[in-house]
């Protein structure tokens, strides 16, 4: 008895540390985003995949095939349960190759149609060769050969068959860039997931953990580049010191094929230079830009080159010298030219008067210049004319400016759409404006091809995506949000996949093979984004937040400082309808889309109803498509879309077998403060607008429990990401 009582404490921290083992072996962060290599659970599956691991071929030393190495120890080990072995000299007798034609001897014995692949494309399939088959990943570059490695494992991870693999797969878009808005002392600008990653004080001299997963997160998904610094741009960032900081980070990119981009703040040569003028026609001007370049490209030669914001929301420009938008960008172009660089200058540009509809402003101060841009300039386009909208028409730009690349810009961080608590799969926002036909040269001339470059023989294509990363230990905030940063990189390399198959892929790979669980999670996704668009901005209704924070509703924002930054200038609710002209009889912003569009979308009987009210000032008793009288239509819109979160929120709640206690339990609470947000979205709007149409409610729905006047007294305090 004595015995028992004295080894009591000892029997005690033992249970207590095994119960703290298990406990955190099934809590799951959410840290490994979609490379968590989990064991395969069905053993028959597992067992057809274990032929992988016998023997690796693996030839090369270099630091991307020591990744590539790393990576398949970690991900055929966690998924199959046993350590892989790897073999550096007979490919003969390998089941898995892995090489270039330059490093492995049986590679370039195949003659494999390697040419079209460039030099990050890569192939996979089986081959058999004396009676040995062998699986083959084989591409240029070791880069290529990491991105094959990791499609290799998402067919693991994803439980696909492997038995008759014929994979030819290459990049549709060069350069495929997250935009970070981080600015230098850790506050992220539309961030809503924490500080930013970026420990500037700790660099040069610390590279943090988290810079490694981000690259390979970013690999694993084909994503090449990345803007480490906010568009808002400070010009510190260019100096010594901190060109010292951005050095050692682009060396542990480099292996990841992630090359880093800066944003150029266009009076750097007045603010840290010493200069009187940022003129960009200045000799002295031009030559202090090569100069700095030159420096940069001293410590980091794969340097990409800058991002600007010129001339837009109080940032300095060509037009504070009476210049153009390609005379500035030009000067830069100039400047990084001689080693290979281009400069991305964002369209993003309207007016400080706003002397016309600011949808139409970006394109009348850019089409012109078509054709006047260095061919190392790519101009970046967000992806609808006002803000990043839940969802907007495209951007009339795209299809207007034939002898200019265009680059798209997305968004992945919420900024319009609810922040990080409301769940919002973006994918089917980015394919609706990709997919879009924009006319140009005809049918099929779409907003993709645009972009690609290939429907006007452009040599240089880009795709951006405003980054939702932050210090949150999930990166994102919502973990469901960690789907957007995911289908921004697989569209931005191939941008004919579908959303139902990325968000497959991204919740097999993330949370679990369960059909059960697929199926439900997916088609709460798949909604997710329409859902949003009906309990915020239904028909085509826009800018409607709250002021500044964008955070909440706000159609009564009005009487600011700027018209274009208030509620009421787009949505002109009156007496007599709701909506903005945009036809020929009111801002003719339609005249900017090529015919077919411009005939359609006028047309207020054919236009696609989720444009209407963008295009369109509509009477309240217009009849529309289910009809309803369009005040009707409005309001059942706004009921539908958050009685739509509550469906989401109890579906979830069935899938609770299938995820972790951690994140479920998360997931679950953002998604009751969704449904609760939703009401608040429904009840402020439906009041509102109320008064200007001046009838009831439809029949059977709800009556909002408080005034307007409670809603528009709402002031939420410190909304982050301002």
């Amino acid at each position: 008895m004595r015995i028992i009582t004295k080894s009591f404490p000892y029997i005690f921290a033992y249970l207590l540390l095994s119960f703290a083992i298990s406990f955190q072996t099934f809590a799951n962060s959410g840290y490994d985003l979609w490379l968590q290599y989990k064991l395969i659970e069905n053993e028959e599956v597992r067992n057809n995949y274990k032929v992988l691991i016998d023997d690796i071929n693996l030839s090369g030393d270099s630091p991307t095939m020591s990744i590539i190495r790393k990576e398949l120890s970690k991900g055929l080990g966690g998924l199959l349960g046993e350590s892989p072995t790897f073999s550096d000299s007979d490919a003969n007798e390998a089941s898995l190759i892995i090489g270039t034609p330059a490093n492995a001897p049986f590679i370039a014995g195949l003659n494999l149609a390697l040419e079209e692949m460039g030099e990050e494309g890569y192939l996979i399939q089986r081959h058999d060769a004396g009676g040995v088959q062998h699986l083959i990943i084989a591409a240029n570059t070791d880069i290529g050969l990491l991105y094959g490695t990791f499609h290799l494992l998402r067919i693991l991870q994803t439980n696909e068959s492997f038995e008759n693999l014929e994979i030819s797969s290459s990049p549709k878009i060069q350069r495929r860039i997250l935009n970070h808005w981080d600015n230098l002392d850790r506050t992220v600008e539309r961030g809503y997931s924490g500080f930013s990653i970026w420990n500037w004080h700790r660099l040069p001299n610390y590279i943090d953990q988290q810079y490694i997963d981000y690259a390979r997160a970013n690999a694993s998904i084909g994503i090449n580049g990345t803007v480490l610094t906010n568009v808002n741009a400070n010009a510190l960032v260019l100096t010594e010191e901190y060109i010292e900081k951005v050095a050692a980070m682009a060396d542990a990119f480099r292996p990841y094929g992630l090359k880093i981009y800066l944003t150029a703040r266009f009076s750097a040569p007045i603010e840290i230079g010493g200069l009187e003028t940022a003129d960009p026609l200045n000799e002295e001007v031009r030559e202090w830009w090569k100069a700095k370049t030159d420096e940069i490209y001293e410590k980091i030669p794969d340097f990409g080159g800058f991002l600007v914001k010129a001339d837009s929301e109080g940032q300095p420009g060509p037009h504070n010298y009476k210049r153009t938008q390609a005379e500035g960008a030009n000067m830069l172009a100039e400047a990084v030219a001689p080693h290979e660089g281009i400069i991305m200058w964002r369209a993003f540009v309207y007016s400080e008067e706003t002397p016309d509809d600011r949808a139409k402003q970006a394109y009348n101060e850019f089409v012109p210049l078509d054709g006047k841009f260095n061919d190392n300039v790519i101009v970046q386009v967000k992806n609808g004319a006002i803000d990043f909208q839940p969802r907007e028409p495209f951007h009339p730009m795209f299809g207007a400016m034939p002898n200019s690349p265009l680059m798209m810009e997305f968004q992945l961080t919420q900024e319009y759409l609810g922040h990080d608590t409301h769940l919002a799969y973006l994918s089917p926002m980015y394919k609706e404006v990709l997919d879009t036909d924009t006319y140009a040269q005809g049918e099929g001339s779409t907003v993709a091809k645009v972009v690609d470059g290939s429907l006007d023989g452009h040599p240089i294509s880009a795709i951006a995506g405003v980054a939702n990363i932050g210090s949150d230990r999930n990166w994102t905030g919502h973990h469901f949000a960690q789907s957007n940063w995911y289908a921004y990189g697989r569209l931005a390399w191939n941008h004919e996949l579908n959303s139902e198959e990325i968000a497959d892929e991204w919740l097999k790979m993330t949370f679990s093979t369960e059909d059960a669980f697929v199926e439900t999670a997916s088609e709460l996704m798949l909604q997710s984004h329409e859902t949003i668009v009906n309990y915020m901005t239904p028909l085509g209704l826009h800018h409607i937040m709250a002021w500044s924070h964008h955070y909440g509703p706000g159609p009564w924002i009005k009487d600011k400082h700027r018209d274009d930054w208030t509620s009421v200038y787009y949505h002109q609710a009156g007496e007599d309808g709701i909506g903005f002209d945009r036809t020929a009889e009111g801002s003719d912003a339609l005249g900017q889309y090529h015919t077919p569009i411009e005939d359609k979308w006028g047309d207020i009987d054919q236009i696609p109803e989720k444009y209407l009210l963008w295009f369109h000032h509509v009477n309240w008793d217009h009849p529309m498509e289910s009809g309803n009288t369009l005040w009707e239509e409005l309001v059942h819109r706004y009921y539908d879309g958050a009685e739509a979160v509550g469906h989401m929120r109890k579906e979830w709640d069935k899938l609770e077998a299938y995820v972790d206690e951690e994140r479920f339990d998360h997931i679950q609470q953002f998604l009751k403060i969704q449904e609760k947000e939703a009401k608040w979205w429904r009840n402020a709007c439906v009041l509102y607008f109320q008064q200007h149409a001046d009838r009831p409610l439809p029949e059977g729905l709800e009556k909002p429990d408080k005034s307007l006047e409670y809603y528009m007294s709402m002031d939420p305090k410190f909304v982050p990401g301002i």
